[in-house]
């Protein structure tokens, strides 16, 4: 690669860190008002937390802080919040007695879901000015972008490996 082709390279990288973080500050406020179409109290990760409940993907206070990789005294304080506000309860888990489970209530259900309606509605809205064809390149280098990143002390595979893959795969 010459000198030129990798300037360019590094700068279209640049490019793309650039809009990654507009993107991901993008979603922290439609989190925040995601979070206050709930309850105007409700922290984006009280709205993180409570969504993990309200889909069953985490139904534990362990879960929780794995699924968001958060810290433990912050998980027991918005769970405790949430369930202060009605939208969270701690039940017997009924494939283990001495368990307990955290599940949202039914209000909870209902504004998740009009939270969750109103951001599908504007991103919908957004990607529906794509073609299929240009959607399914973008998930496609959406999937490659989130893939397995390799651990720091890892070396990166050559391409054309032994095994054929790459770093990223």
């Amino acid at each position: 690669m010459s000198a030129s082709d990798s300037a360019d390279l590094d700068e279209a990288v640049s490019r793309v860190e650039h809009e990654l973080g507009r993107l991901f500050a993008r979603i922290r406020v439609s989190w925040r008002e995601a979070a206050i179409t709930v309850h105007p109290d409700l922290q984006p990760l009280g709205y993180q937390v409570l969504t993990s409940i309200a889909t069953g993907k985490a139904t534990s206070a362990g879960a929780i802080i794995e699924r968001l990789q958060t810290d433990k005294s912050a998980v027991s304080r918005h769970v405790r919040q949430l369930e202060q506000l009605g939208l969270v309860e701690s039940v017997r888990d009924p494939d283990d007695r001495r368990a307990r489970v955290l599940v949202a209530t039914e209000l909870a259900q209902e504004r998740v879901a009009l939270a969750r309606s109103r951001y599908e509605a504007r991103l919908g809205e957004r990607l529906r000015r794509w073609s299929a064809e240009d959607l399914d390149h973008f998930t496609r280098l959406l999937s490659d972008l989130g893939g397995e990143l390799p651990t720091p002390a890892a070396a990166p595979a050559a391409p054309g490996g032994a095994d054929g893959d790459t770093a990223a795969s």
